[in-house]
């Protein structure tokens, strides 16, 4: 098993579902396969306006012949390994690239950097993770101390590659995967409530909506924004009990069930639609979407 590197984007040709799916061509199956059972660090190329850099993490679980296309193939992601980064991991700083094995002797970034799926040392990892899922926050526990220098600049003691399981195993608690969640979701928003638009704040500065997931996490709903929206208590618990669904394109739907429509209608933005997030694609993915109508929304 090896630690890698896959990269994607959002307006890729391939059918990428980042957290359920990723699409390849033969070339890459030994690639891949190297993988299978581990741990993997999704990358966008630096060459993509808004680039995202580094941005997730996930665990190949299979690898299948892709049913519909000839000759193209399936990374499955294990369910609810799909985590995004509290913060986007750029692919260099100030201190220098940060996945080093890109490096060639001479210590210039080689071909190898534009290799849609590559390993990746367990440092190498291990730094980029940190780099991703630690803030002022302390999203994840700290396991010792890092340099001060923000890349990372001095030489790293070499990190094991059972040690940088270990540590990525801490991301499968639930409280830690639920306060990413909330900070990726949020922000995507602007801290906004998407269907009532309330931007509100405690006194300690603290947004006062919830990362609610469109399908859920009993459903193995994963940790993804495409499948969040930042809801206030009361639109959460009347999201969660399907008083209330969205349509592909956010149209606000109230369930004939409720006891008070007019009160909902009240409540929710003039406009009868959900805010959509800053950037198009954090957008709802109409497939989470879909299930919430079926399986939640009372018609």
């Amino acid at each position: 098993m090896t630690l890698g590197v896959f990269i994607h984007r959002a307006d890729s040709i391939y059918d990428d579902s980042p957290a359920e799916r990723y699409q390849f061509p033969k070339q890459y199956l030994s690639r891949v396969q190297a993988c299978l059972s581990d741990w993997i660090v999704y990358y966008e190329p630096r060459k993509l306006a808004g680039t995202r850099g580094y941005f997730a993490i996930a665990r190949v679980e299979d690898i299948i012949p892709d049913p519909s296309v000839v000759g193209m193939f399936v990374a499955l992601i294990e369910p609810g390994s799909y985590l995004d980064f509290a913060q986007p991991v750029p692919f260099a700083d100030e201190g220098g690239v940060l996945e080093r094995g890109v490096l060639n002797e001479q210590g210039r970034i080689s071909g190898r950097a534009q290799a849609a799926v590559r390993s990746i040392s367990p440092t190498d990892f291990d730094r980029i993770l940190n780099r991703g899922l630690d803030d002022e926050n302390a999203v994840l526990p700290r396991v010792g101390e890092r340099a001060a220098d923000p890349g990372f600049a001095e030489p790293q003691v070499p990190f094991g590659l059972d040690e940088a399981r270990e540590r990525v195993a801490q991301i499968t608690s639930r409280i830690v995967r639920d306060r990413v969640f909330r900070r990726v979701v949020l922000a995507a928003y602007g801290e906004r409530c998407v269907l009532t638009g309330l931007k509100l704040l405690n006194g300690g500065g603290r947004a006062e909506v919830a990362a609610a997931h469109i399908r859920s996490v009993e459903a193995n709903g994963p940790d993804i924004v495409t499948n969040g929206l930042a809801l206030s208590g009361t639109a959460h618990w009347m999201f969660d009990r399907g008083l209330i669904s969205l349509s592909d394109d956010l149209e606000i739907l109230i369930s004939r069930q409720t006891n008070d429509p007019d009160g909902i209608r009240n409540f929710i933005n003039k406009t009868g639609r959900a805010l959509a997030p800053l950037r198009a694609l954090d957008r709802p993915h109409p497939h989470f979407l879909a299930w919430h109508r079926e399986h939640c929304f009372k018609q």
